[in-house]
């Protein structure tokens, strides 16, 4: 599976920043951003906010693996 890191600018905080991610990380974080009814811009805002260590690329990539995680958890709770 070879998946292509992309660059891609995002308005956080009021100011334009690129962000480079593999395409599967950015198809996850539109989903993930549809599904909470924000813009994209709006939840990396978020997540650059929360994030403690690392660049906001990595961030991002944590963010989703976690989301994912939860989901695969609350079915085992089922």
């Amino acid at each position: 599976m070879k998946s292509l890191v992309m660059k891609r600018s995002v308005i956080v905080g009021g100011h334009k920043t690129s962000v480079s991610l593999e395409e599967a990380f950015w198809s996850a974080l539109k989903e993930i951003a549809a599904k909470r009814g924000a813009s994209l811009s709006q939840v990396v805002a978020t997540i650059d906010t929360k994030r403690e260590l690392g660049n906001l690329s990595s961030a991002i990539r944590l963010f989703v693996l976690d989301f994912y995680l939860d989901q695969i958890e609350a079915q085992r709770k089922r």
